[in-house]
């Protein structure tokens, strides 16, 4: 679908959700029939924000992936107002919401999504690319069920290590809350919360004040509650991604090895 679309060229659908800079819609290229997410954001609202240099940090690292658990990103345009993105459109929706209906995942499901976001990041990370904010909001689910990558408005192409703070506060790891330098390791920390999310319906450090949240982070206060009922495999995995040490953390490639993975996990990556 490479060339220089304008509005003229698609036919706009129904909304499918709306962001703090725009709203996303079902559309159809007009000349293909090819059914995309239209993703429109508003040129003053980035502008008032100070993140047009984001949005095109997004479109140019997002552009470039292909892997079947990364959302595409056909291509881009624009007007006098406004910035147009063509995505990918996944029937199935956001995971997030999927979540909060089903309460919590079965060990089978996660460890499916597990399996399935780390080939994604090892893809990621083979690019030098770190996502930096994976969580559930940010992740859709396409046709058959398997698990998207999204949002890429703060990943970054990097060699090196980092200072910036990003991210949503209860997926942070210890080393962005206490504002030191770091790497892709990030991403195996993020896995682990959302793991210990997809099981037990609440991210680990949850709390009411922020501080609290920073604390638990900080110290590494992990704790599995009794109900759900989750297997010791599942808890093992978990405890070696979730670890402060950012080098101590299980890579992704023995992620796909541990036992639970292993036992759990579809490999067709369709729930």
């Amino acid at each position: 679908m490479e060339k220089r679309w304008t509005l003229n060229d698609f036919e706009i659908g129904r909304p499918l959700g709306r962001g703090k800079f725009g709203h996303v819609y079902l559309a159809r290229e007009k000349k293909s029939n090819h059914i995309v997410a239209m993703k429109v954001l508003s040129k003053s609202q980035l502008k008032k924000s100070q993140v047009e240099h984001q949005i095109r940090r997004e479109v140019e690292i997002q552009s470039h992936l292909r892997h079947p658990n990364i959302l595409r990103l056909y291509g881009y345009f624009y007007d006098q107002t406004r910035v147009y993105l063509i995505l990918e459109h996944a029937p199935k929706g956001e995971l997030y919401k999927e979540l909060q209906r089903r309460k919590y995942f079965s060990e089978r499901r996660a460890a499916t999504y597990m399996s399935s976001l780390a080939r994604a990041l090892i893809y990621l990370h083979g690019k030098h690319v770190i996502h930096r904010d994976i969580k559930p909001e940010n992740l859709l689910l396409g046709a058959q069920g398997e698990i998207k990558i999204a949002d890429f408005g703060w990943s970054v192409h990097t060699f090196d290590r980092r200072k910036t703070m990003c991210g949503t506060l209860d997926y942070l790891p210890p080393e962005m809350v206490e504002s030191v330098d770091h790497d892709a390791s990030v991403d195996i920390w993020s896995l682990g919360v959302l793991c210990y999310e997809f099981l037990y319906g609440v991210p680990p450090f949850e709390a009411k004040e922020h501080s609290e949240t920073y604390r638990r982070i900080r110290k590494v206060d992990l704790k599995f509650p009794s109900k759900p009922i989750v297997s010791s495999a599942a808890k093992e995995l978990i405890s070696q991604m979730l670890v402060k040490e950012s080098s101590q953390r299980l890579p992704f490639n023995k992620l796909l090895e541990h036992p639970w993975i292993v036992q759990n996990a579809d490999l067709s990556g369709i729930c």
